[in-house]
């Protein structure tokens, strides 16, 4: 063997323990521990339905009025508002495994003069992209839309909003200096 070779032998033996010890510890991965085992991993819906919590405000594409739309969840229940004339109070269900996703509202409560819808599901469709909820509903409400574009799918009504920061109701006037 020439010294040359003999050189290369050496690094390669001196190197060799290392790459193993390297590839080992980059291979292995840590046992959960306990607490983790224990704790449920959240459900794909209950995940979506964390992300819609909150207050929402925006508009209906396409409509050249000046209605304003607030939509407000709480839990399982949603809050759907334009103005005292137009409200619902509903409890949502996301089931799993739709695409888009769908939300389904079952209305418990209404405006006055809306009581006929009380009991009625209305089935939508929504995704949030860049703090961007979109919520599409065909008019009748009781099958999924399948497009969020309303040229796709006629009688298709698309809402945009934000989340905006509930509204703080003050009775008391502002101090005065």
């Amino acid at each position: 063997m020439t010294l040359k070779e003999s050189l290369g032998f050496t690094a390669l033996s001196l190197l060799l323990p290392f790459l193993l010890l390297g590839l080992q510890a980059g291979c292995t991965a840590t046992a959960p521990t306990a607490s983790e085992l224990q704790r449920p991993q959240a459900a794909p819906a209950e995940s979506e339905l964390q992300r819609l919590q909150g207050t929402w405000e925006g508009v209906v594409v396409g409509d050249k009025s000046d209605n304003k739309y607030t939509i407000t969840i709480t839990g399982d229940s949603l809050h759907f508002h334009r103005d005292s004339n137009f409200w619902f109070a509903t409890t949502i269900t996301l089931p799993a495994d739709t695409d888009p996703r769908q939300l389904h509202a079952t209305i418990k409560e209404g405006a006055p003069g809306q009581e006929a819808s009380v009991g009625e599901v209305v089935v939508a469709i929504f995704k949030i992209e860049d703090g961007l909820l979109t919520l599409a509903v065909r008019g009748g409400g009781d099958e999924a839309p399948k497009s969020f574009e309303a040229a796709e799918d006629q009688g298709l009504t698309r809402y945009e909003l934000r989340k905006v920061q509930p509204q703080k109701k003050n009775s008391e006037p502002p101090e005065t200096k």
